[in-house]
């Protein structure tokens, strides 16, 4: 993974966002994200861990099944980094891209900000 806010940026992706386990994806967000934590996404701005789970347990509700994966290697630039990723079913072309940006803080997630690419087709 390369340096500490690249495995920060992959273990979220996978460990929270992808994670449909909630004792384990609470401990992930626990041990990746600040107590004061900001989310913003296309939808709202979130603060806290229990935001974060939450708005994860809505996705994951939403799209039952579908997956995360890496389009790119993770980009890092002094505390921040960017990973490009997609979602869709298993097996399947996906059906959302974006990207992650994290701002980090003492080796943790500070701010993490969604960006969602346009609709192909």
């Amino acid at each position: 993974m390369g340096t500490p806010i690249a495995s920060l940026l992959t273990r979220n992706l996978h460990e929270v966002f992808g994670e449909a386990d909630a004792p384990r994806r609470r401990a992930a967000i626990a041990a990746l994200f600040t107590e004061d934590a900001r989310f913003l996404d296309h939808d709202a701005a979130r603060m806290g861990h229990a935001a974060l789970d939450q708005a994860v347990t809505e996705l994951q509700a939403r799209f039952p099944g579908w997956v995360f994966r890496e389009r790119d290697t993770p980009r890092v630039v002094g505390e921040a980094g960017l990973l490009a990723w997609a979602y869709g079913p298993p097996g399947e072309a996906p059906r959302v891209t974006g990207q992650d940006v994290i701002l980090t803080r003492d080796g943790r997630i500070q701010q993490l900000l969604v960006f969602l690419d346009p609709p192909q087709g």
